[in-house]
């Protein structure tokens, strides 16, 4: 059962529980509107339903909620970042910040982060570069979740990338995609609804199928993207290989099965290489490369072709990257925005915890 809650009232309340635990009101909009930016674009895997799970992490004290966020290497177009343990929601937006920065004064800027944590999700991130009429990239690493091609051991994240680039009439391309066959907030939200996964999602502890939304539980992992070797599991393996390097290796954060999970119950790995959780960010101005205008006219020509393309199926038209997540986003700002009743009880909770009506 799903009950139509208004973006204002979770936005309120959102923001009450993140000045609740200690963060500035300026953090607490910014952690808001990054959070809740997940629900309105229609990934409610990563949007209000994990408030509590960043407040226990806070409770666990992994979360500071005051953080010192400082540059601590850069060149013109680069940068590093120690978000001191802060909310990736808020650490992340800094971070892109940076980013578009250097892209204005030398045409791209590139920065990784290390000492962040869990960051929303990644397309809100590079979403910030398009008023600015730059192309913007985000990615992050994750708690080891995924299993490589051919192993049992969990040794990859979910691994987000995020591509926004910007159009003239037309909506922005966004492709934001895990470099998993599903994300493992997808699993969450069939757990929660007591239901079976599709095949091609997750393995058993000794690498056999699963539709078991909990095999992870078990000892189980999920699967790169492609699920098997016969369908390219090589290839989601890469792509996943790629964000924990440019992420955790590059910043000087974790990577590989030592970056800190997101549930706060579950131990911290033993021997961490680096610190906290690692993001990478790139901003690139249009006007680098052709007139801003003129690409942003071939960019409309663009879509407008894949968009005509002949669908196999006359109700079924291509859909371009980003395109359904903008229809959400209308729809739920006017309609509200739907949640399963198990968050509902969660978030009262929550609100009884902190004195914050819901």
């Amino acid at each position: 059962m799903e009950q139509l809650v208004k973006y204002e009232q979770l936005y309120t309340f959102t923001k009450n529980i993140f000045l609740k635990v200690g963060c500035t009101d300026t953090d607490a909009t910014t952690a808001t509107k990054t959070l809740l930016s997940a629900d309105l674009r229609g990934v409610d895997s990563h949007g209000i339903a994990r408030l509590s799970g960043y407040i226990r992490l806070w409770e666990a004290k992994r979360i500071n909620t005051t953080p010192l966020i400082k540059i601590i290497h850069e060149t013109p177009s680069t940068a590093v970042i120690d978000g001191d343990a802060g909310l990736g929601l808020v650490v992340a937006p800094y971070a892109m910040q940076i980013a578009i920065s250097k892209a204005k004064n030398v045409g791209t800027g590139w920065v990784s982060v290390q000492n962040s944590n869990h960051f929303g999700i990644a397309g809100i991130h590079a979403m910030m570069a398009l008023q600015n009429d730059m192309i913007g990239i985000a990615m992050t690493n994750a708690s080891a979740l995924v299993a490589p091609t051919f192993a049992k051991q969990k040794m990859l994240g979910t691994n987000p990338i995020a591509v926004a680039i910007p159009a003239g009439s037309e909506a922005a391309f966004v492709a934001d995609f895990a470099t998993t066959t599903a994300a493992n907030g997808k699993l969450e939200i069939q757990q929660r609804k007591n239901k079976p996964v599709p095949k091609g999602w997750v393995q058993t502890h000794d690498g056999t199928d699963s539709t078991n939304a909990n095999e992870l539980k078990d000892g189980g992992a999920l699967l790169p993207l492609g699920s098997n070797r016969e369908g390219s599991s090589h290839k989601g393996y890469m792509l996943g290989s790629i964000v924990d390097i440019f992420s955790g290796v590059l910043s000087g954060a974790n990577y590989g099965p030592w970056v800190p999970p997101f549930p706060a119950y579950i131990p911290m790995p033993l021997n961490m290489p680096g610190k906290g959780i690692g993001h990478f960010f790139g901003a690139m101005r249009i006007d680098a490369f052709r007139p801003a205008a003129d690409f942003k006219t071939d960019m409309d020509n663009w879509i407008q072709a894949f968009k005509n393309a002949e669908p196999i199926l006359p109700e079924q038209n291509v859909i371009i990257p980003g395109e359904p997540e903008t229809a959400m986003e209308a729809e739920r700002r006017e309609k509200g925005i739907p949640i399963i009743e198990s968050v509902i009880n969660d978030l009262v909770l929550l609100g009884k915890k902190f004195g914050v009506d819901f």
